[in-house]
């Protein structure tokens, strides 16, 4: 259920009401003596964001030194609410130039009570896009004299866009050479045992894009995913071609997306906005494809040396690469020395994180590097406490290879006056929490 807010109020920090304004008259004119009493008096403003006093809901968040309080009255999307305060907040720097106080809104009242006006009716969000609202609420905010030069107002143009179904994107946009550049970033998420089986494993991934296209394109991308392949070989009655597919968990997408068609065509068709922006998020659990297995063996030699062998093998093809490879390895907090010997990178010891870190800058494809270290520790009198070996820990960033395999099949860009474009697609596997036990 998305919210249906029975009003809103702006405070200062002592409690005093700055601008306010009912959407339903479900609710009293003093419910912010209730939050006034019940919480900021109380002291218990950092505790919970929600809090229920009576029969309402006080959805509340803290910004420079107002707080933003939605009252609701029924059950209502608590993350909605909160979209809806981060983007509203948004929306008044970009009119009053970067500033948002109690200055900034003591200086713009008139201007604050249109803009609630047309952000919300009769408690549901509506069009926040600075961008779109501009183009009809031309009045400028009193900015402070430390904020940004104001910039370019766009073509006036506002019909179209306040009404149709394409309120991220104006019209006119012309550009000389037209591009869109596509990157799929992946960050993988690893748990692994000492004797290299998986104990936990995802990836999540976004797509992201930069678009300089004149006028309004419209844009299809395909993916290699077993839904949307599943699909296109049943509309076009013809047998899936063979090759890897995968399956996407989670999927989100940008505003923009045509859903509608996805539904029915299992496609991605979207009129982009101008410039960068995040297309889709996306989760994969089954079939990882690893970049990288690290098989440690650490041994305890009596109280007061440890030997330390760590093999790591890159299982991605052998013309890749894998730039800024980092592996820590926990050693204990009383080690005195190191000595390493290393077939690739550099190694050193970080008394600070209590970790031997090896790096190197440049690791090929289907190679096993290793490293070999001696630890002395300091003997100590007392009973030495047995040591709980942390994780080993990987950083890395793999250029053209994606660990769930997902592939752009192609990306088609159609606008009416048939211009050609140049597309650019890149992939990216980053190392999110890559552990392995030890």
């Amino acid at each position: 259920m998305p919210v249906a807010a029975s009003a809103i109020y702006f405070l200062n920090l002592r409690g005093d009401v700055l601008i306010n304004r009912l959407y339903r008259d479900d609710v009293g004119g003093n419910m912010v003596d209730a939050f006034r009493t019940h919480i900021m008096q109380t002291k218990e403003l950092g505790t919970c964001p929600v809090r229920q006093i009576g029969g309402c809901s006080f959805f509340y968040m803290r910004i420079s030194n107002v707080y933003i309080v939605i009252v609701v009255s029924s059950n209502a999307n608590v993350a909605c609410a909160f979209k809806f305060v981060v983007e509203a907040v948004a929306l008044f720097k970009s009119y009053f130039g970067g500033a948002f106080d109690e200055d900034a809104i003591r200086n713009n009242f008139v201007l604050i009570y249109e803009l609630l006006d047309e952000i919300m009716d009769f408690g549901y969000p509506q069009n926040l896009s600075p961008e779109i609202l501009k183009l009809y609420i031309t009045q400028e905010g009193v900015r402070s004299p430390f904020s940004s030069k104001p910039t370019d107002k766009p073509v006036p143009n506002a019909t179209l866009q306040v009404t149709g179904a394409v309120g991220w994107r104006r019209e006119g946009l012309v550009y000389k050479k037209n591009e869109v550049f596509l990157d799929i970033v992946e960050s993988v998420n690893l748990l692994m045992s000492s004797k290299g089986s998986v104990l936990r494993c995802d990836v999540t991934g976004k797509v992201l894009m930069k678009c300089f296209l004149s006028g309004m394109p419209d844009l299809k991308l395909g993916l290699n995913d077993k839904i949307g392949l599943e699909k296109e070989s049943q509309l076009k009655s013809r047998p899936t071609k063979s090759g890897k597919t995968i399956e996407l968990d989670d999927v989100t997408f940008h505003q923009c997306v045509n859903l509608t068609r996805f539904n029915s065509e299992k496609t991605v068709s979207f009129v982009p906005p101008d410039g960068e922006f995040e297309l889709m998020k996306y989760r994969i659990t089954e079939g990882v494809n690893l970049p990288f297995r690290v098989l440690p063996t650490i041994k305890e030699l009596g109280r007061t040396r440890i030997e330390v062998n760590v093999k790591v093998k890159s299982v991605f093809g052998a013309k890749m690469f894998a730039l800024g490879v980092v592996i820590k390895i926990p050693v204990p907090k009383q080690t005195a020395k190191t000595s390493f010997q290393v077939t690739s990178g550099r190694a050193k010891y970080n008394a600070a994180i209590d970790c031997l870190v090896w790096k190197i800058r440049k690791f090929p494809g289907q190679t096993e590097p290793t490293l070999s270290a001696e630890v002395e520790l300091i003997s100590t009198m007392t009973e030495k406490k047995s040591w709980t070996r942390p994780p080993i820990q990987m950083e890395f960033q793999v250029p053209m290879f994606t660990a769930s395999g997902l592939r752009v099949r192609f990306l088609k860009v159609w606008e009416k006056s048939g211009y050609n474009t140049v597309e650019w697609v890149r992939y990216i596997t980053k190392a999110g929490s890559y552990e392995i036990r030890c």
